[in-house]
């Protein structure tokens, strides 16, 4: 594994080593030990999310690789550079048509996909459904036992390398039409209420105490959250802007099923 960073790491600043065998092979290879769940562009350690930017810089060192060709499936045409996943049976992963996978996306046993999009990088686990229309970018880390409902949107990452993936972390339930992106992570078992939209620098605001506080960059674990809207001061007047609305907590419960049935039903949440 050193081996192969080292050689990327000196490809992501010479160019010109993309001719060469042993920096094409280290490239293809982190692609697909990504395809295979052996590598991760980001991971839990000690309760933080490293960020291996070297393999976001396979990634996009793999482009250049690539010619562009004509993949045909059944009656479907399409032209790119990255091939489709393939295998899905041997994965034990449910897939629907009209749902795809690029290689160098990992779905874990279990995963469903409804007619749906994953991209390359992306880590989807086990026991989670991405649901109808739903999109997963590049990069992305979802985790387990995670919903993502029709028509959600997790935004990918690949430049700046530095740059965060967007984090759903294990048991979190993500509402219709919600948007994620910039790297926004959200914490174990959250609740999205239908059409959140969250960037890096959305205002979220746990108005469920006496007093508010505010948060940027991610939703607490188990928080309940609800699109609203804050004045803003502009040249020209006051006008609203969307943000965030941590309104309650889902209970810590074993039977997170239940918790989640009492947290939507409790505070009213469309999904």
């Amino acid at each position: 594994m050193k081996e192969i960073q080292e050689i990327i790491e000196r490809a992501w600043e010479d160019r010109d080593l993309l001719a060469h065998d042993n920096t094409r092979d280290a490239i293809t290879e982190a692609v697909s030990m990504l395809d295979r769940g052996l590598l991760r562009v980001a991971e839990k350690h000690e309760g933080d999310w490293i960020v291996h930017d070297w393999v976001k810089k396979a990634v996009i060192l793999y482009f250049p690789l690539r010619k562009m060709q004509t993949l045909e499936v059944g009656p479907f045409e399409f032209h790119d550079k990255i091939p489709l996943k393939k295998g899905y049976k041997d994965m034990g992963v449910r897939v629907v048509p009209h749902a795809i996978a690029r290689h160098g996306a990992y779905l874990e046993k279990g995963v469903v996909m409804m007619p749906s999009y994953v991209n390359i990088g992306a880590w989807v686990g086990s026991g989670t459904m991405v649901d109808t229309w739903a999109t997963v970018g590049s990069c992305a880390q979802i985790g387990r036992n995670v919903h993502l409902s029709g028509g959600v949107g997790i935004g990918g990452v690949l430049e700046p390398v530095q740059a965060a993936p967007v984090i759903v972390e294990d048991h979190s339930f993500i509402g219709s039409r919600c948007i994620v992106v910039e790297g926004v992570r959200i914490e174990e078992e959250a609740v999205l209420g239908a059409n959140v939209v969250l960037t890096a620098s959305t205002r979220i605001l746990d108005v469920s105490g006496d007093e508010t506080i505010e948060y940027h960059g991610r939703i607490p674990k188990r928080s309940v959250v609800i699109p609203g809207s804050i004045p803003k001061e502009f040249p020209s007047g006051t006008y609203h802007v969307p943000c965030a609305l941590i309104i309650g907590k889902r209970k810590a419960s074993t039977d997170r099923k239940t918790s989640l049935n009492e947290a939507l039903r409790e505070h009213q949440v469309a999904v």
